[in-house]
């Protein structure tokens, strides 16, 4: 496998972890007890850490695409094995 092809699957994967973790860890206003902002949605985060988010989010795409290229490397999973009833 190419390194261009292992950084496209990375990126894939750190999209995907990003939006999968976004909701951990955010809390609300009222879940902090401070004073909301006339006109703000209740379900506004008061806490959002996007730094936080993308470091979590490095982490779980790494350790995703290492699986993936492995997988890639020594054949665990092959496409016959993800067929069902054939």
């Amino acid at each position: 496998m190419k390194w261009t092809s292992i950084l496209a699957i990375y990126f894939l994967f750190w999209v995907a972890s990003a939006f999968v973790l976004l909701p951990f860890g955010v809390k609300t206003h009222d879940e902090l007890g401070i004073d909301k902002i006339p006109g703000q949605a209740d379900s506004a985060p008061a806490n959002f850490r996007p730094g936080c988010l993308a470091v979590r989010a490095t982490a779980l795409s790494a350790a995703l695409t290492a699986l993936y290229v492995a997988n890639y490397i020594y054949g665990w999973i092959t496409p016959r094995d993800l067929m069902i009833g054939s």
